[in-house]
């Protein structure tokens, strides 16, 4: 080690790497394994989309954009969202065009949060929240929502906003939420916007999987509490443009105003020719998401069917590409050692629920963003080995 390496940030020193990215990286060198690890979609973006992307690469479109992305795309972005889901924002002041949901999260938290403020994520949950949180000097405040079907309720949300009122910033919400593929209904939301709106602080709600709703028509966040509320979304699952990293975060004018500066000063513009290809999703690929919808579903059931069969518990995901599955009790092994050994044993990699936060510990998360044929091979796989262990 490097002396220099002494005097590096000690935030960022106390950080582990990503439980998640490590896990899957250590796995990857077994032969033959089949890897429902990463939420990653299997499709591949939608010609049109590549096309608008080719054709700005052809007129020369390689210039620094304005920071807070094209006024094209800015405006193709709220027309879909008010298309959508009835969300009322000006392209002019009330959207910042992103990194990905992952450069909007790092933007927004970055531009709160002060040393010693706090933030209350509830969990299992996906991870990036915290580590990002952690660095702006806030300590997590996590609420284990496992015991109500994975929904935080509003009096467990009210009893975490009242033990910390005086450090509070934010509360996140992330749904269709990964892992469990559990979303919120309005009623759902609307009882948590009577907390929120009680108290001065921000709801940040990331709804990146907006698209891959099963269950009825999402509602977002903003439509209910749009003077508190920053809306994430974005192209990386509604249209197969994870690598393309074009995401947005909406909300108050003057709130986008001091995320924009983060946002400029982290990466001072999206790339021009990704921003004409996300124009062109949202405008003219409004439904773009609809046929990986069907064929998600179809995967759904299909793994829900065969982990029941192999003994394992689920809540019903309604939205996403992932199944948060208990671990059946006669296995007796944390999430850690069941997914290293099921691997290693079975060939079959999925997520440690561990890696989610309170609440995740004796799941795993299973990506079915997967071929039919590589997921009909993992449930045997799995029915097979937990059969063999729950006989020894």
């Amino acid at each position: 080690m490097s002396k220099l390496s002494e005097r590096m940030n000690k935030r960022v020193a106390a950080l582990s790497p990503s439980s998640i990215l490590t896990f899957n990286q250590k796995i990857s060198t077994i032969p033959d394994i089949v890897k429902l690890t990463l939420g990653e979609p299997d499709f591949n973006t939608p010609e049109h989309v590549k096309q608008a992307a080719i054709t700005s690469i052809e007129n020369n479109e390689s210039h620094y954009t304005n920071s807070r992305g094209t006024i094209g795309l800015r405006k193709a972005a709220t027309g879909f969202l008010k298309q959508k889901y009835g969300l009322n924002y000006d392209p002019e002041t009330q959207i910042l065009i992103t990194a990905g949901a992952t450069g909007a999260i790092y933007s927004a938290l970055t531009a709160m949060l002060n040393p010693g403020d706090t933030v209350i994520i509830p969990t299992p949950i996906f991870p990036l929240y915290i580590p990002i949180a952690m660095l702006g000097g806030a300590k997590p405040i996590f609420v284990d929502t496992s015991d109500n079907g994975f929904i935080l309720s509003p009096e467990k949300l009210q009893a975490a906003i009242e033990e910390n009122k005086d450090t509070v910033k934010a509360v996140i919400l992330n749904f269709p939420t990964n892992p469990t593929g559990v979303t919120y209904h309005k009623d759902d939301l609307q009882k948590l916007a009577d907390v929120i709106s009680q108290y001065d602080i921000f709801c940040i709600s990331d709804e990146i999987y907006s698209e891959l709703t099963y269950d009825g028509t999402h509602v977002s966040m903003g439509s209910i509490l749009p003077e508190q509320t920053l809306v994430m979304n974005g192209v990386s699952k509604s249209h197969a443009m994870t690598g393309w990293r074009i995401g947005m975060i909406c909300g108050p004018a003057d709130v986008i105003t001091e995320i924009g500066k983060v946002s400029e000063f982290t990466i001072t513009s999206c790339t021009a020719n990704a921003q004409a290809a996300a124009q062109e999703a949202f405008t003219n690929g409004l439904n773009d998401a609809a046929p990986m919808r069907a064929e998600y579903l179809k995967r759904r059931d299909l793994l829900t069917a065969g982990l029941k069969k192999a003994g394992f518990t689920c809540p019903n995901p309604n939205g996403t590409f992932y199944i948060f599955a208990k671990i059946p009790a006669e296995l007796n092994q944390n999430s850690v050692e069941f997914c290293y050994e099921l691997a290693e044993k079975a060939k079959v990699a999925v997520i440690p629920g561990a890696s989610f936060g309170p609440g995740g510990e004796g799941y795993v998360r299973i990506s079915y963003a997967a071929s039919e044929a590589d997921l009909k091979k993992a449930v045997e796989r799995i029915q097979k080995f937990v059969g063999e262990k729950a006989s020894v």
